[in-house]
């Protein structure tokens, strides 16, 4: 598996349609959810509440980097672009290890 971890700012008074775009992903009239995507987790920081964290797993690199380059990631990039207080930090990576109970 392949993915990314995101660290995110929210602006202030955006918090709650950074919440509801996020829990709209995969559903009907939501956020697309991007072919091969195999998980998504979002952590709201315990010592700065506009901070979050995003974690993302796809099948593959091949998956992650097709979505990532295509002009329907790009269009939902720039309407989450309008909650977020700065541009968020990237770190791309395999995925060695995971232990889901």
């Amino acid at each position: 598996m392949y993915g990314t971890i995101a660290r995110m700012r929210v602006a202030k008074g955006k918090e709650q349609a950074f919440r509801e775009f996020a829990d709209s992903i995969g559903r009907e009239g939501g956020a697309r959810r991007p072919a091969g995507m195999k998980f998504d987790y979002v952590y709201q920081s315990d010592a700065d509440p506009n901070e979050y964290y995003l974690v993302v797993g796809f099948e593959s690199r091949e998956a992650y980097h097709a979505n990532a380059q295509s002009p329907e990631q790009h269009e939902q990039y720039l309407s989450m672009r309008e909650w977020m207080a700065a541009e968020p930090e990237w770190h791309d990576g395999e995925i060695v290890f995971s232990n889901i109970v």
